[in-house]
C-alpha cells in the first residue's frame, strides 16, 4: 500500500464509539479522514470535531444509495470503513425493519457506490489503485454458538434483528469481494466497549450506574441477565485492527477479541469495587431488561489476527472497567448528563 500520508479515509458512523476512535487512529498516522453524516446541521459534528481533530466531512445516508454515490465522488476515498448501523441490539426489536435496512441494506448501497464511482462491473476488475472496503461485522451474528471459542469458520445463528441484518452485511461483503475482485473485508469484532460508549449499553450502564450510586446521584441500578457472558475489549485497541486488515496484500476476513470472558455479574462487581461500593446493596434484577432471544456466551478465537495481522489487545478486561469507572465519575462530577457527551448514540 501506499505511504499513510498520502492516504484519504472515509468513515460512515463517524460520530459513534467506534468511528471516533478510528479516526483518531488515522490521523496519528497521518491520514486526511472523511466523515459520512447525515443532515447539514448534525450537532454532534462540531463536538467531534472538538474531541478529535482535523476531520472533513460530507453528507450521505445508509438509506439512499444516490446520496452514497454523490460522497464516494466528492471524497474520492483510498479506503472507506462502514462502521454505521444500528447498534443497540434491544432496538433492533422494535425497529426491525429498519434495522434491516440501515445494518444490512445499508453495507449494500456503500459497496454499490464504491462499484459504481469505481467503473467494476462483471468484464471490468479493479486495478492495484482500488477503493479498499472494510465492513464492521459482529459476533452477535454467531448467536447459539456451534462451537467455543468462535472463529472465522464458526457457522451463523443469529438471535437477533440486529445480528440477522449484520450476517447480510458480511456475507454481501464477501460476495462483492468474490463476484468483482474488490478489496472488501469483514472484522467480526466481540464486544468492544470504552468511555464513550453510548449509555444503552450494558458496559456504560453500569459504569454510569455504579458512579452515579457513588456520587448520591441514584441508589439502585436494574438490570436484567446478569450470567450472560461476553469477550469484552477496548474500542481503541479494535480500531487498530481496522486499519491492519486494510493493510494487507490480499482482502480477508478476522474475528476480533480477547479470547477471554467474563460474566455481567463479573463486570458488575468489578465495576462497583472500583468505586468503593457493595454491588449486591444496589443492583436489582429486573426481567424488562431480558432479550427475547438470549446469547449466552461469547468467546473470540483471534489467532488469525494474531498470527496474520500481527494485532495484540492492550487493554485488558480490568484496565477497561477502571478506564470507564473513573471517567463517568468524572463526568458526572461535572454535569449529571451523559447525554452532553460528543459522542452519538443515533452514528448511522
Amino acid at each position: 500500500m501506499e505511504d499513510p500520508l498520502s492516504r484519504r479515509a472515509l468513515i460512515t458512523g463517524i460520530t459513534g464509539q467506534d468511528g471516533s476512535y478510528l479516526a483518531e487512529h488515522l490521523l496519528e498516522l497521518g491520514y486526511e479522514v472523511w466523515g459520512l453524516v447525515r443532515g447539514q446541521a448534525n450537532p454532534h459534528v462540531s463536538r467531534l470535531r472538538k474531541h478529535i481533530g482535523d476531520v472533513q466531512i460530507t453528507t450521505g445516508d445508509l438509506l439512499d444509495q444516490g446520496s452514497l454515490i454523490s460522497a464516494v465522488e466528492r471524497v474520492r476515498p483510498d479506503e472507506v470503513y462502514n462502521l454505521g448501523a444500528i447498534s443497540y441490539v434491544p432496538m433492533s426489536w422494535q425497529q426491525a425493519e429498519l434495522t434491516a435496512e440501515v445494518t444490512g441494506m445499508g453495507v449494500l448501497r456503500m459497496l454499490e457506490a464504491i462499484r459504481v464511482v469505481s467503473g467494476i462491473s462483471p468484464s471490468r476488475t479493479p486495478g492495484d489503485g482500488q477503493i479498499r472496503f472494510y465492513q464492521a461485522s459482529s459476533s452477535e451474528m454467531f448467536g447459539m454458538v456451534r462451537e467455543t471459542p468462535q472463529n472465522e469458520k464458526t457457522p451463523f445463528h443469529p438471535r437477533s434483528p440486529y445480528g440477522v441484518a449484520k450476517s447480510y452485511g458480511h456475507y454481501i461483503t464477501q460476495n462483492y469481494r468474490e463476484s468483482y475482485g474488490m478489496f472488501a473485508v469483514s472484522g467480526i469484532l466481540f464486544n468492544h466497549e470504552s468511555p464513550r460508549r453510548g449509555a444503552e449499553f450494558v458496559t456504560r450502564k453500569v459504569s454510569l450506574g455504579a458512579a452515579r450510586i457513588k456520587l448520591g446521584l441514584a441508589t439502585e441500578l436494574r438490570l436484567g441477565n446478569l450470567e450472560a457472558r461476553r469477550d469484552w475489549g477496548y474500542a481503541g485497541d479494535y480500531a487498530r485492527a481496522m486499519r491492519m486488515m486494510l493493510a494487507q496484500d490480499s482482502p480477508e476476513d478476522y474475528v476480533i477479541g480477547t479470547g477471554q470472558t467474563q460474566s455481567v455479574r463479573e463486570l458488575v462487581e468489578f465495576a462497583f469495587r472500583t468505586a468503593g461500593l457493595d454491588w449486591q446493596e444496589h443492583v436489582v434484577l429486573d426481567a424488562r431488561y431480558t432479550r427475547p432471544a438470549e446469547v449466552d456466551l461469547l468467546c473470540a478465537d483471534p489467532k488469525k489476527a494474531r498470527e496474520q495481522l500481527g494485532w495484540e489487545p492492550e487493554v485488558t478486561f480490568e484496565g477497561l472497567v477502571t478506564m470507564m469507572v473513573e471517567s463517568d465519575l468524572r463526568l458526572l462530577s461535572r454535569s449529571a448528563r451523559p447525554e452532553d457527551e460528543p459522542f452519538s448514540p443515533d452514528h448511522w
